[in-house]
């Protein structure tokens, strides 16, 4: 969890992931680095490994959509159209699209590389075996 929040390196939690550190720097929002200045971890892992991270970002914006669901529900209580909820839903879908992008990559390589504390720091990705 702290890599995915801090935008830090999952491996050595050190290194930056991304280039920018704010989400809404909205010319660098998506640039990430291409390996960790700390360990040396490549985060391009191959082609395409990113894929996986849009049923991440689907998870999040269904999760987000719910939450509008909710909130209409218990304090509107049917008072507006199904249509200020939906139109709702999709403002806060676009608003929070770089938070989630970022979310997503973050917890797609969180997923498959685990961290190894300080015993990497330094050290190429051949000598520790990943």
């Amino acid at each position: 969890m702290y890599s995915i929040i801090n935008n830090k390196c999952p491996r050595c939690q050190e290194g930056d992931f991304f280039v920018s550190g704010k989400a809404y720097d909205f010319k660098n929002f998506s640039v990430m680095n291409h390996s960790c200045e700390k360990c040396d971890l490549s985060f391009e892992q191959e082609p395409g490994y990113y894929y996986g991270a849009m049923y991440v970002s689907y998870a999040i914006n269904v999760a987000l959509m719910v939450s509008v669901w909710v909130a209409y529900m218990v304090l509107f209580d049917d008072r507006f159209s199904i249509w200020w909820m939906v139109f709702a839903s999709m403002i806060l879908g676009i608003i929070m699209a770089p938070l989630t992008f970022r979310l997503a990559r973050l917890t797609w390589i969180n997923f498959f590389i685990r961290y190894r504390g300080e015993s990497v720091i330094g050290m190429p990705e051949k000598v520790t075996g990943k």
